[in-house]
């Protein structure tokens, strides 16, 4: 039993639930869900997601190039929100250049 299960189960019910309505309310087809499904787990990091949805979609009918576009499509479309994200955080980067820089990052309020 994981520690949610234990202390929180209405939540790890509801995820359940959630999991439940996606499979039945699905209004695409499997090709397609497994694609978005690897997509989505290379983009969370989840090994096992990745394995199972590609296996997955394969079984649905995909193809190994597909696949492979679909990868390169993640890391394509991740690469330019990192981008954005990193030079929005950076801003004028030219401050972090002064000796006299503080980053107030890490100081909490007393």
């Amino acid at each position: 039993m994981t520690m949610l299960e234990d202390g929180f189960p209405e939540f790890t019910a509801a995820l359940e639930e959630m999991d439940g309505l996606c499979l039945t309310k699905r209004t695409i087809d499997e090709k397609t869900y497994q694609f978005i499904c690897f997509a989505l787990a290379i983009r969370s990091r989840s090994a096992p997601g990745v394995k199972k949805h590609f296996h997955d979609a394969l079984m649905a009918g995909a193809t190994v190039k597909e696949m492979s576009y679909i990868l390169a499509l993640t890391m394509q479309q991740t690469a330019e929100a990192d981008g954005d994200w990193t030079h929005a955080v950076l801003g004028d980067w030219t401050e972090l250049l002064k000796k006299d820089y503080v980053c107030t990052c890490h100081l909490k309020e007393h």
